[in-house]
């Protein structure tokens, strides 16, 4: 997941959507965006671009599956790649929306993304991405309704926290030449998704809120369609002084398209903590299910599997920190969909620099390790530098 406007306008997205809004989650005081009145409506208009050098280099072991370390997918079909494209985040122009009405807060999101590295000096990039867009209803007494497209709830915290957010992660070349890098997807998390939903988010209580969410149902990709039930998440999540604690879950049915291949049920549960104490920050988020796949729901069918991660930042300076993380996602039971993959792993170091209110420099160093059933494994050796400009 973005620093697109003041912190009183941030706030005021929170009470409408919190913590359904991606976007608003990321929100820094620092950041300014163009905001104006008509009527009774407030509108601000924000976003942000990144641009990072990335360099990896790739062994050749075989190892099959969804392998990121692997030539294929970590080095883009070589040995060696370089690029100069987006990190975890793309680029966005976001727009947003909110007003009062008849005892109600009301308010929306409308983000439209872009991508900035291709394979071709000559052809055009115009691939958008429209991750968010819709629209939020309640109040104090109520909570917050949501409708339309936006985000999952599951994983969106251990994403959100992630150091590698303003950065890259892990550097997989096969998808940054295109859209982005993946951070720890499919190496310490699964992706959070984004899907049309309709959501509600309860008023606090108790220092915390539930949030329950109706997914539209999702394919896998070829094997299984989404069926006639919609995906289910919800979570709870409590925050305190520095600290906040998360636990949550998904679940979604898959119906065959190919004969003789059997349904299968995704389910998927989370636990998750953060702590920020003066100038130290630590993370630790765990999941475990069936089927929640290594980049989509569902990707490597019924497998079991886990995920977690770890995470340490210390504030350097007022305008440098340094990090390091550390996830892995591991498939628990060797089925003929995981192509023999059994763990990908990912280890990154970063510093991340505020030149200024609005943009942030970057270097991060990683290792991401995937490991065959069989015992074979291979490495790939990433390096990254850069920025990100909030607006």
């Amino acid at each position: 997941m973005h620093a697109t406007m003041t912190a009183p306008v941030c706030a005021r997205r929170r009470r409408l959507a919190a913590p359904l809004s991606l976007l608003c989650l990321l929100c820094t005081p620092a950041a300014q965006a163009v905001e104006f009145e008509a009527g009774d409506w407030k509108i601000d208009v924000g976003g942000f671009i990144n641009a990072y050098y990335t360099y990896t280099d790739c062994g050749d072991e075989p190892v099959g599956g969804l392998a990121l370390a692997g030539q294929a997918l970590g080095c883009g079909g070589q040995d060696a790649r370089s690029t100069i494209g987006n990190g975890l985040l793309p680029n966005a122009l976001v727009t947003k929306f909110s007003t009062e009405q008849s005892g109600y807060d009301i308010g929306g999101t409308i983000a439209i993304m872009a991508h900035t590295a291709t394979s071709s000096a000559i052809a055009p990039n115009s691939g958008v991405d429209v991750r968010q867009a819709f629209f939020t209803v309640g109040n104090a007494d109520i909570g917050t309704f949501k409708l339309g497209r936006d985000y999952g709830v599951f994983g969106a915290n251990a994403i959100l926290t992630d150091m590698t957010l303003l950065g890259v992660g892990a550097p997989i070349q096969a998808t940054q030449r295109g859209r982005v890098t993946l951070g720890h997807i499919g190496a310490g998390y699964s992706y959070l998704g984004h899907y049309g939903q309709m959501a509600w988010t309860s008023p606090a209580f108790g220092g915390g809120n539930v949030t329950l969410a109706v997914m539209s149902p999702v394919d896998n990709g070829g094997t299984h369609d989404s069926g006639s039930a919609p995906q289910l998440q919800a979570q709870y999540a409590w925050s305190g002084e520095g600290f906040k604690v998360w636990i949550g879950g998904k679940q979604q049915k898959f119906e065959s398209t190919i004969d003789g291949m059997d349904d299968f049920t995704m389910s998927g549960a989370e636990l998750g903590a953060s702590l920020t104490a003066g100038r130290f920050s630590a993370l630790a988020n765990v999941q475990s299910g069936k089927g929640l796949g290594i980049l989509s729901d569902g990707d490597q069918l019924d497998t079991k599997s886990s995920n977690w991660l770890v995470q340490g930042t210390f504030a350097a300076t007022e305008k440098l920190k340094l990090g390091a993380n550390y996830g892995i996602s591991r498939n628990r039971d060797e089925t003929p969909a995981t192509g023999g993959l059994e763990s990908n792993a990912n280890a990154t170091v970063g510093g991340y620099y505020q030149l200024t209110p609005g943009v942030t420099l970057a270097l991060e160093l990683g290792q991401t390790r995937s490991e065959a059933f069989d015992g074979t494994t291979v490495e790939m050796n990433g390096a990254s530098f850069g920025g990100i400009i909030f607006f």
